[in-house]
C-alpha cells in the first residue's frame, strides 16, 4: 500500500508541479524519479542506474525516429506540403470530418507503427488540417492519438499483442481477428470523445502561421501527391519489415528478408524519409539544411521533445524498479473477476510504470501461469485474454508514459489540459474496450 500511495503522491506531485507552477516537465519528471527512488526504499545505486537505463533506453529507441519524424514535419510545414495534403484529404471528408479522418489513418498507421512513431509522423498533417478547417486542435489531435491507440494494443503485428499472444500460447490468427472486430467500435468511441467532448477546448493548430500566410505558401507549395511520400514511404518500409517477420517467413529467410528487415527499421525508414523531404521545396539550398535553416529549427524543436520524453522514461524505469507494478499484478490476481481480471492487471501494470507493450508483456507473464485454474484454457478464451490485457494496457496515459509527453508537446498542448484531454480520453478508450471485449466472450465463450 504504501509504494501505491507513493504512486499517487508522484503523480500529484507532477501534475502540481508542471501545470500550477509551471516547472518544466523534464527536471519535474527526474526530481520526481530520484525523490520515488529514495522514498520507496531502492538502493541508492539502483536510482542512478534506473534513472540512466531509463533515459537511454527510450532515447535510444525513439530519438533517432522523433527527430527524423521532426525534419519531414518541417519540410511539410516550410514548403508548404502539409498544407497541400490538407486541401486534398479536405475536399474528400468535408471540413467537419478532420476528427474522423485522422481517427482512421491512426488506426491503420499504428497497426505496424509504435503508436508515438506514427504520432510523430502524422502531426504535421494534423496540424494543418486542423488549421484549414478552421477548427480547434484538441479535437483532431486526440481523435489521431486515440486511433494510433486502439491498434497499438489490440491488433497484431504491433509488437505489444504478438509478445503476449506468445506468452500465453494464443493463435495469433485468431487475435487479429478478434482484435479488428473488437477494436472498431472502440475506434468509433474515442472518435465520439474527441468530437463530442473535448473538442470545444480551444488550442490554436499552428499560432505562428495565419491563414493568409497558409494561402500564400501554396502558390509554390508541392503537389499533394508529392508532399504525401516522405511520410507513406516509411509507413510502407516498416509494413513490409512486420510482413518479413511473421513466422510463414513471406520473404524467406536470406539477403531479401535482411535487406527488408533493415530498410523497415523505424530509424532507417524515417531516415529515407528525411531524404525524400529534402525533394520538397522548389529548391534546395545549403541554408535550409543548416543550423539556422529549416534543419536547425527542427533539430531544436525536436530536442526539448526527445528531452522530457526520456525523463518520462527515466521515471518509468524507476518505477518498474522498485517492483511496484509487481505488487499491483500480484495483489489483483487473488481476484476472481472472469475477463475483467486480464484488464485489471494490465491497468494497474500500464499506469503504474507508463508502458503499454510492458504492460502487455508483464501481465501475460503473471496470467500465463494462472490461465488453466481461471479457466482460460481454450484458443478462444487465450485470444480473448490477450485482447482484454491490451484493453488493460490503454489505462492510463499519463505523466510516465512516453507517449503522454509526445501528445502535448507535439501540439503545444499545456501539460495540465493534457491530463484533461488525453489522460481521461484513455481512461474512456480502455474502459469501452473491456466493455467490448466482456460482451464478446458472453457470446464466445
Amino acid at each position: 500500500m504504501f509504494l501505491i500511495l507513493l504512486l499517487l503522491l508522484s503523480v500529484l506531485l507532477i501534475v502540481v508541479s508542471t501545470s500550477k507552477y509551471r516547472f518544466h516537465p523534464f527536471l519535474a519528471l527526474l526530481f520526481v524519479a530520484v525523490l520515488f527512488g529514495l522514498l520507496s526504499g531502492m538502493p541508492l545505486s539502483s536510482v542512478a542506474e534506473s534513472i540512466n537505463k531509463g533515459f537511454g533506453d527510450t532515447i535510444g529507441h525513439i530519438g533517432i525516429v522523433i527527430l527524423a519524424g521532426v525534419i519531414i514535419g518541417t519540410f511539410l510545414e516550410q514548403s508548404g506540403g502539409a498544407y497541400s495534403m490538407a486541401n486534398r484529404i479536405l475536399k474528400l471528408t468535408g471540413k467537419k470530418q478532420v476528427p474522423l479522418t485522422m481517427s482512421i489513418i491512426g488506426y491503420f498507421v499504428s497497426i505496424p507503427v509504435f503508436s508515438d512513431s506514427g504520432f510523430v509522423i502524422l502531426s504535421p498533417l494534423n496540424k494543418a488540417l486542423a488549421k484549414e478547417a478552421n477548427i480547434s486542435l484538441v479535437g483532431p489531435a486526440e481523435a489521431l492519438a486515440l486511433g494510433l491507440s486502439v491498434t497499438h494494443v489490440l491488433v497484431p503485428p504491433t509488437p505489444g499483442p504478438i509478445a503476449a499472444a506468445g506468452i500465453l500460447g494464443a493463435d495469433l490468427g485468431l487475435v487479429i481477428m478478434l482484435g479488428i472486430i473488437v477494436s472498431i467500435p472502440v475506434l468509433v468511441t474515442g472518435w465520439l470523445y474527441s468530437t463530442k467532448v473535448v473538442s470545444r477546448i480551444w488550442l490554436d493548430p499552428n499560432p505562428e502561421v495565419s491563414r493568409e500566410e497558409i494561402e500564400e505558401t501554396l502558390k509554390t507549395a508541392p503537389s499533394a501527391f508529392k508532399s504525401f511520400i516522405p511520410i507513406l514511404v516509411p509507413i510502407f518500409l516498416i509494413v513490409l519489415k512486420s510482413i518479413s517477420d511473421f513466422p510463414t517467413s513471406p520473404f524467406g529467410t536470406g539477403t531479401l528478408k535482411e535487406t527488408v528487415g533493415f530498410i523497415g527499421e523505424p530509424v532507417i525508414a524515417l531516415l529515407i524519409g528525411v531524404l525524400l523531404a529534402f525533394t520538397l521545396p522548389r529548391r534546395l539550398d545549403r541554408e535550409m539544411l543548416s543550423s539556422s535553416g529549416w534543419v536547425g529549427k527542427a533539430l531544436q524543436s525536436a530536442a526539448i521533445i526527445i528531452l522530457i520524453t526520456g525523463a518520462g522514461g527515466a521515471f518509468g524505469m524507476v518505477l518498474r524498479n522498485s517492483e511496484l507494478a509487481t505488487v499491483l499484478g500480484d495483489t489483483l490476481a487473488g481476484a476472481r473477476i472472469g475477463i475483467f481480471l486480464p484488464f485489471l492487471i494490465a491497468a494497474a501494470i500500464k499506469s503504474a510504470q507508463g508502458s503499454s507493450t510492458v504492460a502487455l508483456i508483464t501481465a501475460a507473464s503473471l496470467l500465463a501461469p494462472m490461465m488453466g485454474p481461471l479457466g482460460f484454457d481454450t484458443d478462444m478464451a487465450k485470444a480473448l485474454v490477450v485482447l482484454s490485457i491490451g484493453a488493460g494496457s490503454l489505462v492510463v496515459s499519463h505523466a510516465n508514459d512516453s507517449f503522454f509527453w509526445i501528445f502535448t508537446q507535439m501540439t503545444g498542448m499545456p501539460v495540465r489540459t493534457g491530463f484533461r484531454v488525453h489522460t481521461v480520453g484513455t481512461l474512456v478508450l480502455g474502459i469501452s474496450a473491456a466493455l467490448v471485449i466482456w460482451i464478446v466472450s458472453l457470446i464466445m465463450l
